[in-house]
């Protein structure tokens, strides 16, 4: 495997590979410590990010690499109108590895087939962000001990949320998965997904616009932000902004190993009243972010421990 684009460029095998990779970096961290020694990880960041670009760099500081890049367009030969395809070329003379996140949908595709060094979609537009969904993977592995037999509400805006796309498309591949997508009806699951998807596996789905009904059935709630960036007009998204927000009153009739996740950042969606509840995993989140994308680097560049 060259790059990784999408989360359907791993095979369910290649996922579980990475998710044991990823424990065994957890349990013994010195390891790995000095694996990428050498290499070099170029986070090419045309788009705003704080928790994926820190992760990448993190991850690939922990593995003993080094890391050059930039972090928006506007300091990137691409305010001078660079092209993608230049760009990857020229990266590919400095750099083992790139991490690309773009606004446009398709741009790290762009970037994979022109690069000759692996290219990692850290996220593009609203289409795709398969490291988000190796760390949500992990989470619920860590949280629930198998991928297997859950029932996983997603909750808040499913039309823009590359996060849910990616994750329906992961989690689609597993038996006994039942998905509740939670969410007004303006900003509900896109048809494409639904057929493609949850139709094609055979997957049991339920919509509501009914958080608080569906609440005892889940094992996952999958929060997520309403995003004002994919919002062509303000007033919709001031309308919808606060349509979910979880509070410790709606979690009355929760089960109590349920898992609260959210690909963060939060804006009001989850209130801090929960961050102290055994059952809040959204920063265990952020941090098996981390080593999934460091089981990830070793995979692409084929480094033995």
């Amino acid at each position: 495997m060259g790059s990784l684009i999408s989360i359907l460029d791993l095979s369910v095998e290649e996922l579980d590979g990475l998710i044991n990779v990823a424990n065994d970096i957890i349990d013994n961290p010195k390891k790995y410590s000095e694996v990428c020694h050498g290499k070099k990880l170029a986070t090419l960041f045309f788009e705003p990010s704080t928790r994926t670009r820190l992760s990448f760099e993190a991850a690939m500081y922990e593995l003993g690499g080094n890391v050059i890049g930039f972090s928006s367009a506007g300091d990137s030969s691409a305010s001078k109108g660079e092209s993608v395809a230049d760009t990857a070329k020229v990266i590919s003379c400095y750099a083992d590895i790139i991490a690309m996140r773009h606004p446009k949908e398709g741009a790290p595709l762009v970037a994979a087939m022109n690069a000759s060094i692996p290219v990692i979609n850290a996220g593009d537009g609203g289409h795709n962000h398969p490291t988000q969904t190796l760390a949500d993977l992990l989470t619920i592995q860590r949280e629930k001990g198998r991928l297997n037999d859950l029932t996983i509400g997603l909750c808040g805006d499913l039309k823009f949320g590359r996060t849910v796309h990616s994750l329906i498309e992961a989690m689609a591949r597993y038996t006994g998965i039942k998905f509740v997508l939670i969410s007004p009806d303006e900003l509900k699951l896109p048809s494409y997904v639904k057929n493609d998807c949850l139709k094609e596996h055979g997957i049991e789905y339920i919509q509501t616009t009914d958080l608080e009904a569906v609440m005892p059935e889940l094992d996952i709630l999958y929060m997520t932000r309403v995003q004002r960036e994919r919002f062509f007009n303000e007033e919709d998204y001031l309308r919808l902004k606060d349509s979910y927000i979880l509070t410790p009153e709606k979690l009355k009739n929760a089960k109590p190993d349920l898992s609260i996740m959210h690909p963060l950042p939060r804006v009001n969606e989850i209130s801090v009243a929960i961050d102290n509840d055994p059952r809040a995993a959204y920063f265990k989140q952020v941090l098996n972010g981390k080593y999934m994308r460091m089981a990830l680097i070793c995979k692409l560049l084929e480094v033995t421990v």
